[in-house]
């Protein structure tokens, strides 16, 4: 298929990215800047049964080879992009997209643009007049919550169950995760969780692709000029909510031995995988303590440049799963999730954001969101397990990690 892509800079405008979407939008914002696509000029899709990521990365090059991209901005963005979602395992019944919309609107280093996209079936994209005009979006009826298959006792016994297993040598570390669900209204409008989304998690990166949406604290991996750059979070405490003892959760936070080691399962399996693309890859020495409103995470920036041409496809079919969401050893800790949780994660914990027709580009992980089918909603929140891994002390964990969504809706 032939795709037609223009991009052109809005001058002046000025409005709130997130103040724009449109019914069932796709969505990529972090801080107010960001990708909010309309419609659909192109689906792509893998049910591969082994390699979706590399299976998508390859039919994407083919799609670029046969586009014809104006584009006077040439920004990361702008052009052809396509949006993403993949399951986290290759073995999951949902299937990994790529999207292209029938028109972006984008807003980065200062500049906002709007991109059209048709092809050979629709010469005439649409019109695009409203994306300058604030859209007010109406409030949703509270959501109720119920277990899903995984109830608040079953995981504590897969906790243990996965405590036994290090112990037994079989693995370091495994993420186990446990899912709650919700009916749907009729009437339902995800733009309006998105916006409370983007107001309480300003530093997250908001995301909404065919159906999957939340907003994730974690990077996967970003792609521009060759400079590769990734966040990892391994390592969670509940903020407190005196000055004084908030800090003091950070520093403990910090200097524990639990919540360190299990971060740094997860910085040296990133800086291993990425060692294969970069000539040099450097992490921070120390991890941090990062503050979102309701937890302190343990993170660490990674980053380092490409020695070859390579997308960010191609980079996130190699890091993906990472040892933040699987485990260490990886494939050993994904045979112990398949194990234990038998539970379709679906698009939970897989890789969520966008590409260009350069190959650049922005994924982060898809956490702390849900997923909508239909009428269903579907939830999900893991944690981290090693040996000195409590199972009370996790499921809290879960709680801490499902508020984020829950209060979104």
């Amino acid at each position: 298929m032939r795709l037609t892509v223009t991009t052109v800079e809005l001058e002046g405008a000025d409005f709130e990215l997130i103040s724009k979407l449109p019914e069932n939008p796709l969505v990529y914002i972090r801080e107010g800047h960001g990708l909010v696509g309309w419609g659909e000029a192109l689906r792509l899709e893998s049910r591969a049964s082994s390699g979706r990521i590399a299976d998508l990365a390859k039919q994407w090059k083919s799609i670029v080879e046969n586009s014809f991209v104006t584009d006077t901005l040439v920004c990361p963005g702008s052009g052809l992009v396509a949006f993403g979602a993949f399951a986290f395992s290759d073995q999951s019944v949902a299937p990994s997209v790529l999207i292209v919309p029938r028109v972006i609107l984008g807003s980065s280093e200062g500049k906002i643009w709007l991109t059209r996209v048709s092809n050979s079936a629709d010469s005439q994209p649409p019109a695009a007049e409203f994306w300058l005009k604030e859209i007010t979006y109406p409030a949703n009826e509270p959501l109720t919550f119920h277990s899903g298959k995984t109830s608040p006792e079953k995981f504590k016994d897969l906790v243990s169950l996965a405590v036994q297993k290090i112990e037994a040598g079989q693995i370091e570390k495994v993420v186990i995760a446990r899912d709650l669900e919700a009916s749907i209204p009729g009437g339902f409008d995800i733009r309006a969780s998105l916006k409370k989304l983007s107001a309480q998690y300003p530093t997250c990166w908001v995301y909404s692709v065919d159906g999957i949406f939340g907003a994730s604290p974690e990077l996967l991996v970003r792609v521009s000029n060759s400079q590769v750059s990734a966040r990892v979070l391994a390592g969670t405490a509940a903020r407190g909510t005196d000055p004084g003892v908030d800090k003091a959760i950070s520093v403990a936070l910090t200097s524990s031995s639990k919540n360190t080691s299990e971060h740094a399962f997860a910085v040296n399996s990133l800086v291993n995988s990425l060692k294969q693309f970069c000539a040099q890859v450097d992490a921070d020495p120390a991890p941090f303590s990062l503050a979102l409103p309701n937890v302190w995470h343990l993170a660490s920036d990674v980053h380092g440049v490409l020695k070859e041409s390579a997308s960010v496809l191609d980079v996130a079919a190699v890091l993906h799963p990472t040892a933040a969401v699987a485990g260490t050893p990886t494939s050993a800790a994904q045979e112990v999730i398949s194990e234990l949780e038998q539970n379709d994660r679906g698009r939970y914990a897989g890789p969520v954001g966008w590409i260009g027709a350069d190959g650049d580009g922005e994924w982060a992980i898809a956490l702390r969101g849900a997923q909508i089918e239909g009428s269903h909603l579907r939830a999900f929140a893991g944690c981290g397990i090693v040996a000195e891994s409590d199972p009370e002390a996790e499921l809290s964990e879960t709680e801490l990690k499902f508020r984020p969504i829950k209060e979104a809706l």
